[in-house]
């Protein structure tokens, strides 16, 4: 890869990005495989650990550019249904339709509850049957500001998967390492039968990412 700003290019922490991309096998794999990001084989390892997803299901991506997820979704499993969102654009996938908007606001939230048809019955049951959720704040470099931004996104996606999943339902869901996340996880456990706090061989070693894949959603 050749970088043609030369100030970009300059800066030892770019220089640091290109030599790790180029020694990642999961970037030359994706590049072979056609995914847009080697976080497509983050969610292809916990699904092979965990073989949550099925073809025909409906499932929600959100945080989902560039759009990986989705593309495996469909790739792997054609007859499902998927509903994407993020704050980025994405290139067109087929049969998933896809909204660029802000998950915690009440116009993003009110497009899924449209497209999947939710009532607002709390005692319904929802419609879907997996919630993937590889939504990430802005890091300001500060591990503490930095986490506490993860764990509001990832409460947003727990609430919303308590309300959108069918009884037996699936969660997964990016999160950080750090002091809360214990807490976060109790409540999730209480609805669903297994809870896996796991880091895919995928994510990098550097990295404080870690998944939530909670599976067997209680209703």
């Amino acid at each position: 890869m050749k970088i043609l700003n030369k100030k970009i290019a300059a800066k030892k922490s770019s220089a640091a990005w290109i030599q790790r991309q180029a020694a990642d096998p999961y970037v030359a794999l994706a590049h072979k495989e056609g995914y847009r990001a080697r976080a497509a084989y983050k969610l292809i390892e916990m699904n092979e650990r965990f073989n949550f997803l099925k073809n025909g299901q409906v499932v929600v991506d959100l945080g989902a550019a560039p759009g990986s997820w989705s593309q495996y979704v469909m790739r792997k499993f054609p007859r499902s249904k998927v509903f994407a969102m993020d704050l980025l654009e994405i290139s067109p996938i087929p049969e998933v339709e896809f909204y660029r908007g802000d998950f915690t606001t009440d116009e993003a939230l009110n497009w899924l509850i449209d497209k999947l048809h939710l009532s607002n019955d709390e005692a319904a049951h929802g419609t879907v049957d997996v919630v993937l959720s590889d939504m990430a704040p802005n890091t300001v470099g500060h591990k503490k500001t930095d986490h506490l931004r993860q764990m509001v996104l990832l409460e947003y996606a727990f609430d919303f998967a308590k309300r959108a999943l069918k009884p037996g339902g699936t969660f997964v869901a990016k999160s950080f390492t750090g002091g809360t996340t214990g807490e976060l996880l109790k409540q999730i456990k209480e609805n669903f039968d297994a809870v896996h706090h796991i880091k895919p061989p995928a994510s990098r070693k550097d990295s404080v990412e870690m998944f939530i894949v909670a599976l067997g959603y209680k209703g």
